[in-house]
Formats: structure tokens, sequence, C-alpha cells
């Protein structure tokens, strides 16, 4: 819990309003920023990580972005690998670059929120630059309500 608390201001200096903590996952509104987010760090993961890693589901209401999958792996991955999430029975080829991955368009975005709001866990694998894989698994519970207090505190234009 202490962890998700000190998540706030993850990948910029500025402090960041919680919305409330829901079990694994957490939810934020930058104003400075016009965003809001829900956010967790991965239960289990892969030993030895070189970055801290999450996976936020995000809202920017200037920019018509709603619920918009981001998530900074636990390892940069290998030139050209693949990165793959998994929810459930679902298993979605990500984007993903310099150590971190996002879904491949809006659609991919609201299919994978979708599964989450009914999963128990997701994981994302890929191979790192060093050859090995790596895996860092998520425990959804909480993620509903957290992506959810994002989106109403973040409401389109």
């Amino acid at each position: 819990m202490l962890l998700i608390a000190t998540m706030a201001p993850v990948g910029s200096a500025r402090a960041a309003d919680s919305l409330g903590v829901f079990d694994g996952w957490a939810a934020f509104r930058d104003a400075r920023a016009g965003r809001c987010y829900a956010i967790a760090e991965p239960e289990r993961g892969t030993a030895g990580g070189q970055a801290r890693a999450y996976a936020s589901v995000g809202t920017w209401p200037e920019r018509g972005a709603r619920s918009q999958l981001f998530v900074r792996l636990s390892r940069p991955q290998a030139d050209k690998s693949r990165v793959y999430l998994s929810i459930g029975e679902r298993r979605f080829a990500l984007v993903a670059g310099a150590g971190r991955a996002w879904a491949q368009d809006a659609r991919m975005d609201a299919a994978i929120v979708s599964a989450m709001r009914s999963a128990e866990t997701m994981s994302i694998e890929g191979t790192g630059g060093n050859g090995r894989s790596f895996y860092d698994l998520y425990v959804l519970k909480g993620a509903a309500t957290a992506i959810d207090a994002a989106a109403l505190a973040c409401p389109a234009r």
C-alpha cells in the first residue's frame, strides 16, 4: 500500500492528487498535465529489473484519449522483440520500445480494459535486451474501481 502511495509522481516531478487506493491499484488526477490515471506495480516480476515497472490506464480529455494502457517494463526489451499482455484467455501483442509498451490502437485499449474488468490477473512478458525473458504479474483486484475513479475525475469535454 505504501508503495502505491509513492507512485503519484511517476514520470514527472509534479505532484498528483490521490483519488483513492483500491486494493492493489490507485487512482490519481494530475491537473497540470490534464490527465487522470489508474496505476499499479507488479505483484511479481523479473528479479533484477532495471526500471520500476508499472501498468497504468490513463485518460487525457483534452487529447480525446480515454482509458489508454501504458506499461513501463521491468526490463528494456530486445531489439525487434515482441511484448505480450495476457489477461485471462486473451493475449495482446503490444507496441513496445525503450522499455515501455502500449496498445496498438483505441480499439485494443478498449478490449484490454474490458478484459481487465473480468479477470483476476494480467501478465506482461517478452525478451529482454540481455536475451533472457522477463515476466511481470499484476493482480487486477481494484483495477476496475481505480480506472472508473480516474475516468470520472477527468470527464470528456
